[in-house]
């Protein structure tokens, strides 16, 4: 969390709150025309003290739009100058600015909902340390997106998962991974994997755990800090009462760029985390197997009109 970085510089006027309770902290990279709307949604939620961009890389258009933001509004700090770092890098970056006791990680294509901020916060009342909250993600229509709420991601069940072999064989049903068909809950629950497009940790927390694992360079990293929240001996929820609708696939990126990303994440992240000979065996074995299905993807939403 505490790595170098290139020249980093910072934008910000006027004052902030000398302790401020809510920092929300969005890294924004080719976002495209969903950051304007994603940005305004942040300060409209009056909970929001202190509102963080880091800027990976953008239009020049977007770059004075960030800088005039940061002119003009106190509770933005703009960080730019530092390049592509990854997604992970860059929000430990935003973190270690971030002066709030709670911090709200956001996607820059995600739009935060009438009281999601306050939601994500009381959830924490009486849970241990650490804590991850996970906020509900809606697609467009109001339905859940997947993503949000996930079961523990194995080298079985994401093979299983992403071959969609455990929709089509009920024997296989207990391996999958997205939970979003479920009865939804009225109270935040247990949940082993929540997304990272929308979720909030204590400040303290997100320090003891060391943040972000910076190896991962997109995609993952969420995967990665709720399974050491849990190792940890903490707690991972899934709060329905926050919501956000997060767009995807926004990005000026090509979708086989990211996906590819995903899947070096998740063959670094079981391997990471094997901690016998069979684990670590089949995380190298099943890991082709993974970078094919992830590069095909989006291939798939292609012909099928529809996430895979």
């Amino acid at each position: 969390m505490n790595s170098i970085l290139p020249s980093v510089s910072t934008l910000a006027v006027g004052a902030r709150p000398a302790r401020p309770n809510v920092s929300v902290v969005m890294v924004v990279y080719r976002t495209g025309e969903a950051l304007v709307e994603s940005i305004r949604h942040v300060l409209a939620e009056p909970l929001v003290d202190e509102f963080i961009i880091v800027d990976n890389g953008s239009s020049s258009r977007d770059e004075d739009m960030l800088r005039s933001l940061a002119l003009t509004e106190p509770r933005v700090v703009l960080k730019q100058g530092h390049g592509n770092v990854g997604f992970a890098r860059g929000a430990n970056l935003g973190a270690v600015t971030a002066g709030g006791e709670y911090i709200v990680f956001l996607n820059p294509d995600a739009n935060l909902q009438p009281s999601c901020v306050a939601s994500l916060v009381t959830a924490f009342k009486g849970q241990p340390v650490p804590t991850i909250v996970g906020a509900r993600v809606l697609n467009t229509d109001g339905s859940e997106q997947r993503g949000g709420r996930r079961g523990d991601v194995t080298p079985i069940s994401t093979v299983l998962s992403f071959g969609q072999l455990t929709r089509r064989y009920p024997k296989l049903a207990g391996f999958e991974i997205h939970r979003e068909n479920e009865p939804l809950p009225g109270a935040p629950v247990p949940m082993p994997t929540i997304s990272g497009a929308c979720f909030a940790m204590r400040r303290a927390d997100f320090v003891a755990l060391n943040g972000f694992d910076e190896g991962y360079f997109l995609h993952v990293e969420d995967i990665d800090l709720c399974w050491r929240a849990r190792r940890a001996g903490g707690q991972v929820l899934f709060q329905p009462n926050a919501e956000v609708v997060h767009l995807g696939h926004t990005s000026l990126e090509h979708p086989v760029k990211v996906e590819f990303h995903k899947g070096v994440g998740l063959t670094r992240y079981f391997i990471k985390r094997a901690d016998s000979l069979q684990l670590f065996a089949a995380a190298v074995l099943l890991a082709p197997a993974i970078m094919l299905m992830s590069v095909c993807r989006p291939l798939l939403w292609k012909l099928t009109g529809r996430p895979i």
